[in-house]
């Protein structure tokens, strides 16, 4: 009996891992974290998320220039943990100042700011950032990960790269 005489064809192990193969990779297009986030808006369960980033003791050249520079971009590209997420709006930007605590000899707590600021420039700031996120079991999901207080994120801007600590967040809507 000849190979082309035989009634059926059998599958073999080429043909298994074959189909394993497409099982595979339509699994993975139903799980990407880009579908997820458009079944998300589809279904209404993307809502604002308020996530305030703080940066500190940036050396910079003229910091007021900086801060004033990187509110009137509007925006800031924002990665978190390794993980681009693209860009998201600034709501506001506020310097925040650096202040030493003095203990005098009568025994009063005096807190003044710190005049090394003006000499040895850096920049401190608290970015209040706008985007787009849901809520999950392990908190709020920011694009694509998972976001809490605490963690360190990272902002771009044209002319800067920052490395921050989220210290607030929250979800509109709630």
């Amino acid at each position: 009996m000849t190979r082309s005489s035989k009634p059926g064809r059998s599958f073999n192990l080429l043909d298994g891992a074959a189909a394993a193969t497409v099982v595979l990779a339509a699994a993975g297009v139903v799980w990407s974290p880009k579908l997820s986030g458009a079944v998300a808006k589809a279904t209404g369960a993307l809502r604002p998320v308020i996530v305030t980033v703080d940066v500190r003791g940036v050396p910079s050249a003229d910091p007021a220039a900086l801060l004033k520079g990187a509110a009137a971009e509007g925006k800031v590209a924002i990665v978190i943990r390794n993980q681009p997420h693209g860009s998201v709006k600034v709501r506001k930007i506020v310097p925040l100042e650096r202040r030493l605590t003095i203990l005098t000899p009568d025994g009063k707590l005096v807190s003044t700011p710190d005049p090394n600021q003006k000499t040895f420039g850096t920049f401190d700031g608290r970015f209040v950032l706008e985007g787009e996120g849901r809520r999950s079991a392990g908190g709020v999901v920011f694009g694509n990960q998972s976001i809490k207080i605490g963690a360190p994120v990272e902002l771009e801007g044209s002319n800067y790269r920052f490395n921050g600590t989220v210290t607030d967040l929250r979800l509109e809507g709630n």
